[in-house]
């Protein structure tokens, strides 16, 4: 009898794009100029397709004037604003590389980002909540040589950038598989690596992405989650404007109440969120008397969705046609995804199946034999989505992504034999908070510089809200002096995002070792009494 193996590709009638995000940008303008293309809520700025291009192009030729080409890095760190999205397409236009930036990030992590990348001119929020962008960029300017010149969104010098724009540019020849994109993911081995991404991976993804959903011109899609992710720039921006459809933002960061007033207020069609995003919402103490009923659809993404919070989603929010992405930056990010008729049960338990176009494999994670269906192993992926590399950093690509252009994602997962895949645990000692994707070993590298810390592991223990919280396990240099969680907290703030920073703290003699000397992460995560700091 031969064996299913757990292994299938994804078929489909609809062939891959092959424009630049530019040109599929010009498809949609033709069609629809007089569309909305992007509503800012907050603002209540407003722009059609066509007005969208024209300040697309407007900023893009002020690049080329200011001596940006094909090729040169360009970073964001913003909140979620319109000039994010037009520094997105009109680096796209040209041919530049726009390096994602998360907000939350402070000096020690957006210093290593800026030299990493090579960023040579930087797109800044002024501030925004605890973040002064300005003063931190100021702080790090004098070590990073590359970065030549910075423009402040909402600042006189985002206006006067605007106005270098002169006559006609003359844009360098484009392929579609010239990088167009650095994300960077937080790497286990202690620094983040910045996933480098084609128009054609991001572009396609976010394409059958909305192909999935059955986006239209008619859609309006509300984007609560952040633009220096995938979710937010590629699942939303990108499957907005190839299908003609209308990209709303809420808020500059998430806000449960500002999101469900966007939805009411611009009849969005579609809302995106992680489960903690869809919580918040449901919880609202007002939440029966927003208007939902213009929303069909929308993805659910980031951790497995309770199955209760889905039947609200379904049945209170009128999202009867919601889908659950599973994918990884690495991958543009989606390679599995329920359809939009699947029931409750493969929604909340499943995370999908193939997307178009897709390879998906589930292999012995020892031997990289593909293992039947039904058996856990680590899952890969393979096709148009996975990235072009690791910016820099060919050996680390090469632990990545196989001979063979297997991306493995380092997560434990088993497939149905009707091809649904199950995500059952990590590979890695990942930790996720609250949709977060975060690497011990960047705060194990980080926490080494406290003068009080001798040794320390880092894990992800539960949490009711967020998921998991980040737990500190340290063994002091003096015993008789161990740090506290307010001096460990300390030293981390303005240099480490805040959801990387500890919210536990366990002081230790020693760590639980293998027979092999390897630390047994699994028992520093069970509850004990020597957890100093809840």
């Amino acid at each position: 009898m031969t064996t299913h193996l757990s292994y299938t590709h994804g078929t489909g009638t609809t062939a891959l794009l092959g424009d630049t995000i530019g040109a599929n940008l010009d498809r949609a303008v033709a069609s629809w100029p007089d569309r909305e293309a992007l509503v800012d809520v907050p603002s209540g700025r407003r722009w059609t397709y066509a007005e969208f291009a024209a300040d697309v192009d407007e900023l893009a030729r002020a690049l080329v004037t200011s001596g940006v080409v094909k090729g040169d890095r360009v970073g964001i760190w913003a909140i979620n604003c319109p000039e994010w999205v037009l520094v997105q397409y009109a680096t796209a236009r040209l041919g530049a590389i726009m390096v994602n930036i998360n907000p939350a990030y402070r000096t020690h992590e957006v210093e290593f980002v800026l030299n990493q990348s090579g960023v040579s001119l930087l797109f800044a929020s002024i501030s925004h909540k605890s973040s002064d962008y300005r003063a931190m960029v100021e702080e790090v300017r004098g070590r990073c040589p590359q970065l030549r010149e910075t423009v402040y969104i909402g600042d006189p010098s985002w206006d006067a950038f605007r106005r270098r724009a002169t006559g006609e540019a003359a844009y360098a020849e484009l392929s579609c598989d010239d990088p167009i994109n650095i994300q960077y993911t937080s790497g286990t081995t202690g620094f983040p690596k910045g996933a480098t991404l084609s128009h054609h991976n991001i572009l396609n993804n976010g394409y059958f992405v909305g192909e999935l959903i059955a986006y239209t011109e008619q859609d309006r899609i509300c984007i609560p989650v952040p633009f220096y992710h995938c979710f937010g720039m590629v699942m939303g921006n990108l499957a907005a404007t190839s299908h003609g459809a209308c990209m709303v933002i809420p808020a500059p960061s998430f806000d449960p109440r500002a999101t469900l007033e966007a939805v009411q207020q611009e009849r969005c069609t579609s809302l995106y969120g992680v489960p903690t995003m869809f919580i918040a919402e449901l919880n609202l103490p007002d939440f029966a008397g927003y208007d939902l009923t213009s929303l069909r659809t929308g993805i659910m993404a980031g951790s497995p969705c309770p199955v209760e919070v889905m039947k609200r989603v379904v049945a209170e929010m009128h999202m009867e046609q919601v889908s659950i992405c599973y994918g990884m930056t690495e991958t543009s990010p989606v390679s599995l995804q329920t359809r939009m008729d699947d029931d409750l049960e493969h929604r909340t338990g499943t995370v999908g199946r193939v997307l178009p176009h897709i390879e998906v494999k589930i292999v012995d994670p020892a031997t990289g034999v593909t293992q039947p269906r039904g058996t856990a192993g680590e899952l890969c992926t393979r096709g148009y989505s996975v990235m072009l590399g690791y910016w820099n950093e060919p050996e680390k690509t090469a632990e990545a992504v196989d001979p063979g252009r297997w991306m493995h994602t380092g997560d434990l997962a088993t497939m149905r034999e009707d091809g649904y895949v199950e995500i059952v645990g990590r590979i890695k000692d990942m930790v996720i908070r609250g949709g977060e994707n975060i690497y011990p070993r960047e705060i194990e590298e980080f926490l080494y510089g406290h003068p009080k810390i001798q040794d320390v592991q880092v894990v992800g223990v539960p949490h009711e809200t967020y998921g998991e919280e980040v737990l500190a396990c340290v063994i002091p240099r003096d015993p008789a002096d161990p740090p506290t969680l307010e001096e460990v907290r300390a030293f981390c703030e303005g240099r480490l995002a805040h959801y990387k920073v500890p919210s536990r703290l366990q002081i230790l003699d020693s760590f639980p070792m293998t027979v092999s000397g390897k630390v047994r992460k699994v028992e520093l995560r069970e509850p004990s009494p020597r957890t100093a700091c809840p």
